[in-house]
Parts: C-alpha cells; sequence; structure tokens
C-alpha cells in the first residue's frame, strides 16, 4: 500500500481520537486543557512526521471548532506543539526525548504566546501576553507525559519501529 495512504489513514485516526476526546477536559484558569490533544500531537509527530502532525493538529483544531467543543486557541498551541515536536524528532536523531520537549515547549511557550494575538484581536479578550503560558503548560505536560511514557512502552516492544517502517518514516 502506498505511504502516502497510510499516513492519511493514521492521521484520520488521530483525528477522529482529537475530536471524540475532545469532552474530556480540565479547567485550568480561563482555559480548557485536553491532554489527548497532546498524546496525539506526539504520536503524530513521531510517527508520521513535522508535517502530518501540522496538519493533523489543524484537522483536529479545526472539527472542534465547528463541532463547538474547542475554541480558537486550539489552532496555536496544537499546531505549534505537533510542528516542534515531529522537526525535533525527525531530524534531530529520532529520541523521544525531544519530540517531548517539542510538544512541551512548542505548545506550552510558542503556541501560548501566539494564542495571545488570537485571544486579544480575533476573539477579543483582554489578557496579558504571558496569561495562556501556565495553561498551555499544565496541560501540554500531561499529555506529551501520557505519550512518552506510551511511546516507550511501544519502542521496548520494538512495536513502534514496526509502524515507523509500515509508514515509510524509518528504514527497515
Amino acid at each position: 500500500m502506498n505511504y502516502q495512504i497510510k499516513k492519511l489513514t493514521t492521521a484520520a485516526v488521530l483525528i477522529a481520537l482529537g475530536v471524540v476526546c475532545s469532552a474530556f477536559y480540565i479547567p485550568v484558569g480561563a482555559s480548557k486543557c485536553f491532554p489527548v490533544q497532546h498524546v496525539v500531537n506526539v504520536i503524530a509527530g513521531v510517527t508520521l512526521g513535522p508535517a502530518y502532525g501540522f496538519g493533523m493538529a489543524f484537522a483536529t483544531s479545526l472539527i472542534r471548532v465547528l463541532l463547538g467543543t474547542g475554541s480558537l486557541l486550539a489552532f496555536p498551541g496544537s499546531m505549534v506543539g505537533a510542528l516542534l515536536c515531529g522537526i525535533l524528532y525527525q531530524y534531530f536523531g529520532k529520541k523521544l526525548y525531544l519530540a517531548y520537549i517539542g510538544e512541551v515547549f512548542g505548545t506550552g511557550i510558542l503556541g501560548a504566546l501566539v494564542a495571545y494575538p488570537v485571544a486579544t484581536l480575533i476573539m477579543g479578550q483582554e489578557a496579558a501576553v504571558f496569561a495562556y503560558v501556565v495553561p498551555f503548560l499544565v496541560s501540554t505536560a500531561g499529555g506529551a507525559t501520557m505519550a512518552f511514557v506510551l511511546l516507550c512502552a511501544l519502542k521496548r516492544a520494538k512495536v513502534l519501529e514496526r509502524v515507523q517502517v509500515s509508514l515509510g518514516t524509518a528504514k527497515q
């Protein structure tokens, strides 16, 4: 089967998981924290790569916003985190801890800073520049930790490598 079809199918399953599990959230300050979004971001970054991870995060956020289970703040956090997660993992040694760091820093710091203009200019909310850093960090740290534990277990069982080979993101 074509790698692109397998990647699209895997991304679709991760999008569905992110949307369905968006009913599960933890309120932290002014925002809702969705740890499952960060789990699927890290899985996508590690198994599909940065471009598919970015696209998957965008599609998940878009569907959540259209369904009313997410806000516009879902876009910057999830997309930046998934992209940086995939970039650090794929281009800097394929180390799982780099994917974790990419998701946490990308969402918790960079995504939170990008959320500020989204909140103030598009959503009309009053917020400080760093208002979303703590809530985004709490959300991403929890979800990325769950993904890290899951992926470490899959790597130890040699399942992760087989998945990556079948998707064309690792060599046989």
